[in-house]
C-alpha cells in the first residue's frame, strides 16, 4: 500500500478494497463486521436509542486522543446519556487526497481499541477520498445504537426544582487541550483531554437511581451551554457555586491568561447529571467507583427562581448570572 491516501482509494476498486482490508478490517473487525452494503445484527429487545454525530477536529492528534477515539467516545456517550447501552457503530470516512496512511492506521487502531473498551461493535462502514484542500484531513461520521435496558425515561426538559446537579469532573480539559495543540498562542501547559468512553458510569447511575432525571454529555459548548439548554427545557433556573466547579489547576491557568470561561469550553469524558437531592450522594458514591468519573462534584441546584438564567455564587459570597453561551470560541473541537 502506498504511503500516501490517493483519489484511487476512493474509487471503489482494488485501492478501495486494499485500503478496508489493510486498514479498517485489520483494526475494527468483529463478528458484525461487514463488507456487504449492509451489516446484520441480532435484533435488541425493547426501546432502542440512536445517535449520529460528525468529527472534523483540528489537528486530528491532541494529548490525550486523536479524531478516532473521539468518535466513538462522542456517539457511545450520546447513547448511554439516554439511559442505553451501546451496542452497534457505523462509520464513514472522508479523507482528503495526500492524507498519510500511517496516520489512518493510528485513527483506525484508536477507534477499534476504545469501541473495544466500550463494548461496542462497529459493524459497517464507508470510505470516501476527496480532492487535494477539499478536506481539512479527515472527517469521520459515526451513527450508532444502543437498547434501554432499564425503565428509565431521561431528557433534558426533566428536571425539577430541589434537583441537584453534578459534573462526573474538572470541565473544559478538551477544549483547552485543543486550543494548545494548535500553538496560536504560545503557552505552554500540561493538558490532557478528558475524552474517554462513559457508558459504565452513566448506565450505572440510572440503574441504581432510577429516579434520576436528566443525564447530558458536555461537548461542544461544554458545561455552561448545557446547563442553559436544560434551563429552557425544563422551565427552571439553576444555581451553581463557583468554588465546587472542579476545573484543573493547569486549564485555570489557561483560561486565566486567555479570558476564557471553563464552563464554556468543551468537555469529552464529563457529564451532567440532574438527580433528586435525596440521591445525591448516592449518584457521587456510583460515580466514584469509575476511573473516568472519580472526580464527580455536585455544583449546585436546580430552582424555582429566575427561570431560564443560570445564576453563580462567586468565591466572595455573591451572586451573578452566568452569561447566556455566545460566539463559538474554539471552533473545530469536536
Amino acid at each position: 500500500m502506498e504511503d500516501k491516501i490517493t483519489l484511487s482509494h476512493g474509487s471503489g476498486g482494488h485501492k478501495t478494497s486494499e485500503l478496508i482490508a489493510g486498514i479498517f478490517k485489520k483494526n475494527l473487525d468483529n463478528e458484525y463486521f461487514t463488507a456487504d452494503d449492509a451489516a446484520v445484527m441480532p435484533a435488541p429487545e425493547g426501546k432502542i436509542a440512536m445517535s449520529t454525530d460528525g468529527f472534523i477536529v483540528s489537528p486530528w492528534k491532541f494529548p490525550g486522543g486523536n479524531i478516532g477515539k473521539l468518535s466513538v467516545c462522542g456517539t457511545v456517550n450520546d447513547i448511554a446519556c439516554m439511559g442505553a447501552r451501546p451496542l452497534y457503530l457505523t462509520c464513514s470516512y472522508v479523507i482528503e487526497e495526500g492524507f498519510a496512511v500511517s496516520d489512518l492506521e493510528e485513527i483506525a487502531k484508536a477507534m477499534g481499541e476504545t469501541a473495544r473498551k466500550a463494548g461496542v461493535k462497529i459493524v459497517a462502514g464507508d470510505t470516501k477520498v476527496a480532492g487535494k484542500g477539499q478536506v481539512d484531513g479527515l472527517f469521520i461520521t459515526t451513527a450508532g445504537v444502543g437498547v434501554i435496558e432499564n425503565e428509565v425515561n431521561l431528557s433534558g426538559a426533566f428536571a425539577k426544582p430541589g434537583d441537584s446537579i453534578i459534573v462526573t469532573g474538572d470541565v473544559g480539559r478538551h477544549g483547552c487541550a485543543i486550543l494548545l495543540a494548535r500553538d496560536e498562542y504560545g503557552i505552554e501547559a500540561d493538558v490532557t483531554s478528558d475524552c474517554a468512553p462513559l457508558a459504565d458510569p452513566a448506565l450505572a447511575v440510572v440503574s441504581k437511581i432510577p429516579e434520576t432525571h436528566v443525564i447530558r454529555d458536555a461537548t461542544r459548548g461544554g458545561v455552561g451551554t448545557v446547563l442553559y439548554e436544560i434551563c429552557d427545557a425544563s422551565d427552571v433556573g439553576i444555581e451553581i457555586v463557583s468554588d465546587d466547579i472542579p476545573v484543573d489547576p493547569a486549564v485555570r491557568g489557561v483560561t486565566g491568561l486567555l479570558g476564557l470561561e471553563p464552563l464554556y469550553l468543551a468537555c469529552e469524558g464529563r457529564l451532567v447529571i440532574i438527580v433528586p437531592s435525596e440521591f445525591e450522594d448516592k449518584a457521587i458514591e456510583i460515580l466514584s467507583a469509575y476511573e473516568e468519573t472519580a472526580g464527580a462534584k455536585i455544583i449546585g441546584r436546580v430552582t424555582d427562581d429566575h427561570k431560564g438564567k443560570v445564576v453563580m455564587k462567586t468565591s466572595i459570597g455573591g451572586m451573578t448570572f452566568l452569561p447566556p453561551p455566545g460566539k463559538e470560541l474554539l471552533p473545530r473541537i469536536c
